[in-house]
């Protein structure tokens, strides 16, 4: 069992924390849903987390931006981002079954008849090039029809009528296995989507392929990763639970039986994703808080990429550690849009070390399928600041022996350079021989302590110090 803690992780108390730590602005000006709180959104990506709480043609206010990047998701967790990845990293281990209550916050506000989803949420329309408008921040609940599991996961849901959308299911995904298993039962398949929920379940429903084994009941592991067991209560409408504290909870059944043109729209690639062919979301219930908030994210925006980083990091150097012990450290690039590219860190203390930088590479191709690029570097380069990791590169690769090239792998289909997900992975080796890592030191300087109050930028006193 782990002894690492319990996390506070539900959405009003990470919101609280985050108000608390400077990284939720209020935008105070009025804001449209049609094009301008995603523009806005955007155009401050990466920075605090925003409210929008005057939203043109609604009384939900709109928090964006959530977890778009580290200092966000610290303030949003309460910890650093290695204790982030070390929760995510137990939960599967130490999985805490949901206790079900009798009433729950999310049920406050009940409807089933007569409501038109188009009026009570404030969904975005993101790009003038999307279809419509996109609940992007739902975590889709099933309990599988074979086997009884619940899975969580992200779908994007395109709305289409006052109690209908689309909802893209891509290959591979456990929805999808489910939704195919209640097709040949010929029966509808029950779901709900939760919008503004713990964010343990956020994590939880991040978490893809062979990190998330399907035998795995990810109510459970949610409460893994938090370290409580997740209050749940049973939906109005369908015979599931539902996280007790989430903000905003559609009910329904995904229809076997009938498809709705789904798409365009902007995706994480930055490009956009056709228009198909996708399932029909049948909601027979809306329920949610007293003065909920809607939870959006942008298709093609920082907070899409970085709900996956530190899942992926914890997944992949689970791996790495057991199989390459001298891995000291992984790190998801932000312009692999923490999905592509990956630098190792490791420690050699023997020349027995040598060559495991490039088992590990392969280990980093093995562990996560999208991966198309790991560079191996020694535990004096920082990782996380992309000119030292270039500084490796610069001084420590040598082009005619240090890439090597993995033909025809898989690896993701939105990657418009493969063919169907098919493409060449590189990796790349920066580290020095043990032997020679006295002659790859790096000048040090002393360590002194810089007071600020004896620096100055003011013009004049520059110019008397000059004395020319």
């Amino acid at each position: 069992m782990s002894n690492i803690g319990v996390l506070d992780t539900r959405f009003r108390s990470s919101l609280d924390r985050m108000a608390e730590r400077g990284r939720l602005q209020a935008y105070t000006a009025p804001a449209d849903p049609h094009l301008e709180i995603a523009g806005i959104m955007k155009k401050l990506d990466g920075g605090p987390a925003l409210l929008f709480s005057d939203v043109t043609g609604h009384d939900v206010p709109v928090v964006g931006n959530l977890l778009a990047c580290q200092a966000n998701c610290e303030a949003a967790f309460g910890i650093e981002f290695r204790g982030i990845r070390e929760f995510i990293g137990r939960a599967l281990g130490d999985p805490k079954p949901p206790v079900l209550v009798d009433k729950a916050p999310a049920q406050q506000h009940v409807h089933t008849k007569g409501f038109d989803l188009a009026k009570l949420l404030p969904a975005l329309h993101h790009t003038a090039a999307d279809a419509g408008r996109f609940i992007t921040a739902g975590i889709v609940i099933v309990k599988d029809p074979d086997t009884g599991t619940y899975n969580a996961s992200y779908h994007r849901l395109q709305l289409t009528g006052p109690n209908r959308t689309g909802v893209k299911l891509d290959f591979g995904r456990h929805l999808r296995l489910a939704f195919e298993r209640a097709k040949r039962q010929g029966v509808n398949l029950p779901i709900v989507v939760c919008i503004g929920a713990d964010l343990a379940l956020h994590y939880t429903a991040a978490t893809m392929g062979s990190q998330m084994p399907e035998h795995a009941d990810e109510l459970a592991v949610a409460g893994g990763l938090c370290g409580r067991a997740l209050p749940v209560v049973r939906a109005v409408s369908q015979d599931l639970l539902v996280p007790a504290e989430t903000e905003i909870v559609l009910e329904g059944v995904m229809r076997t039986d009938e498809t709705v043109m789904e798409g365009p729209f902007g995706e994480f690639v930055g490009y956009l994703a056709p228009a198909d062919q996708a399932p029909v979301f049948e909601v027979t219930a809306v329920t949610h808080r007293d003065k909920p908030i809607y939870h959006a994210i942008n298709g093609y925006g920082r907070e899409t990429i970085m709900l996956r980083k530190y899942v992926l990091e914890a997944s992949l150097l689970k791996v790495l550690q057991s199989a390459v012990p001298s891995v000291t450290d992984a790190e998801m690039t932000a312009g692999g849009l923490h999905r592509f590219h990956a630098v190792v860190q490791v420690k050699k203390t023997g020349p027995t070390h040598d060559g495991l930088q490039r088992n590990a590479i392969m280990a980093s191709f093995g562990a996560l399928k999208d991966l198309d690029m790991v560079i191996v570097v020694d535990d004096d380069i920082d990782i996380r600041d992309p000119l030292d990791v270039e500084y490796a590169l610069a001084t420590r690769m040598e082009a005619s022996r240090d890439l090597f090239v993995m033909p025809a792998a898989r690896g993701h289909e939105y990657v418009r350079v493969g063919q169907n997900g098919i493409r060449a992975k590189l990796g790349i080796d920066a580290t020095v021989p043990f032997a020679e890592r006295a002659r790859f030191a790096r000048c040090e300087f002393e360590p002194i302590d810089v007071d600020a109050k004896n620096l100055s930028a003011d013009p004049a006193l520059v110019r008397k110090r000059l004395d020319y």
